[in-house]
């Protein structure tokens, strides 16, 4: 049964940090490119960060220079360092697997998510 389960979110000040984890069991983490992203009140959900099986990764333009997503493949876990935080960085924060199969289709798993907020 694969399983991600996100924390280290909660309520912090605007300019603050947060550290989130993504722990992920039930899959071979190395072959997994690996996201994080968030959903805010009444909007969609939008990509945070991307971290691919080999290490590249990708922003969100409104988060570079002030989110690093990063992976531990020993510890089959994916970071996001999150500083400076804004009021509108408040969202419930997913992390994301996804695998693409040779051919067409693709393995794709999801967090329940965890809390971010970030007081004015």
């Amino acid at each position: 049964q694969v399983q991600l389960v996100e924390s280290g979110g909660g309520l912090v000040q605007s300019g603050g940090s947060l550290r989130l984890s993504c722990a992920a069991s039930g899959i071979v983490f190395s072959f997994y490119d690996m996201g994080w992203y968030r959903q805010a009140p009444g909007k969609q959900r939008e990509l945070v960060a991307l971290i691919s099986s080999d290490g590249n990764t990708n922003y969100a333009d409104s988060m570079k220079g002030r989110f690093t997503i990063s992976r531990d493949n020993a510890k089959n876990t994916v970071y996001l360092q999150m500083n400076s935080l804004k009021f509108e960085d408040t969202a419930v924060y997913y992390c994301n697997a996804v695998r693409y199969l040779l051919g067409p289709g693709k393995y794709d798993h999801w967090g329940r998510g965890t809390q971010v907020t970030v007081s004015s």
